[in-house]
């Protein structure tokens, strides 16, 4: 589909509501970039889309970058939220698969928009500098959930390791899902991603924890 430009766009926004919601900011966002590219759309393109001032865009966001990962410490909360709720007898790696699996559900009405999200996370350059910080902090909530059941030190490589793993087996799931026009449910992709490594990384552990404890 051929981009249109901001005034277009503006234009055809004239008629709406003004959005006064980081969702509908999001949503009048999304459709921008479906028709501009990402790095095409300016924030005065989303704010004139929004019937908003650009000073009001920033009060919402922080930048551009930052409205396409949504409230993501919300959602980091969410994780969290999981991981202190969860079963002590139920194995360390079992319930990272869980948690991460739980993590990624989302409402059937909101998938697209997901997907549209995880799109551009995933195949914009310029998003990349954002999502290695997201992924850090994103991480460092499992790690600290690992090392609260092994005991082990902030210092342990096992740690790391066990972070960028489940990381990157998250990762391929999702790329898997958005190379797919009919794919597989995102929670059975993660599923079995995670499931496939967590045996190795329930031995490394094992095997890290006498060490440390020695």
């Amino acid at each position: 589909m051929a981009a249109g430009s901001g005034r277009d766009v503006a234009q055809r926004g004239m008629g709406r509501p003004r959005a006064t919601s980081r969702a509908a900011m999001e949503r009048l966002a999304f459709e921008l970039f479906a028709r501009q590219g990402f790095d095409a759309t300016t924030v005065d393109d989303i704010a004139r889309a929004a019937g908003i001032a650009r000073r009001t865009f920033f009060r919402y966001f922080a930048s551009k970058n930052d409205l396409v990962w949504g409230d993501f410490e919300e959602h980091l909360q969410k994780l969290r939220k999981l991981f202190d709720e969860a079963d002590p007898r139920v194995p360390t790696m079992d319930v990272v698969r869980a948690a991460v699996v739980e993590f990624n559900r989302f409402d059937p009405v909101d998938v697209p928009w997901h997907r549209q999200r995880m799109e551009l996370i995933l195949g914009v350059p310029t998003l990349q500098a954002d999502a290695t910080l997201r992924y850090a902090a994103w991480r460092a909530v499992v790690t600290g959930f690992v090392a609260g059941r092994t005991g082990l030190p902030a210092s342990e490589p096992s740690l790391r390791l066990c972070g960028y793993v489940v990381l990157a087996a998250s990762v391929s799931a999702y790329e898997q899902w958005l190379s797919c026009e009919a794919p597989p449910p995102l929670s059975d992709l993660l599923d079995a991603a995670i499931r496939h490594v967590g045996s190795g990384m329930t031995a490394m552990l094992e095997e890290a924890a006498p060490a440390a404890g020695a």
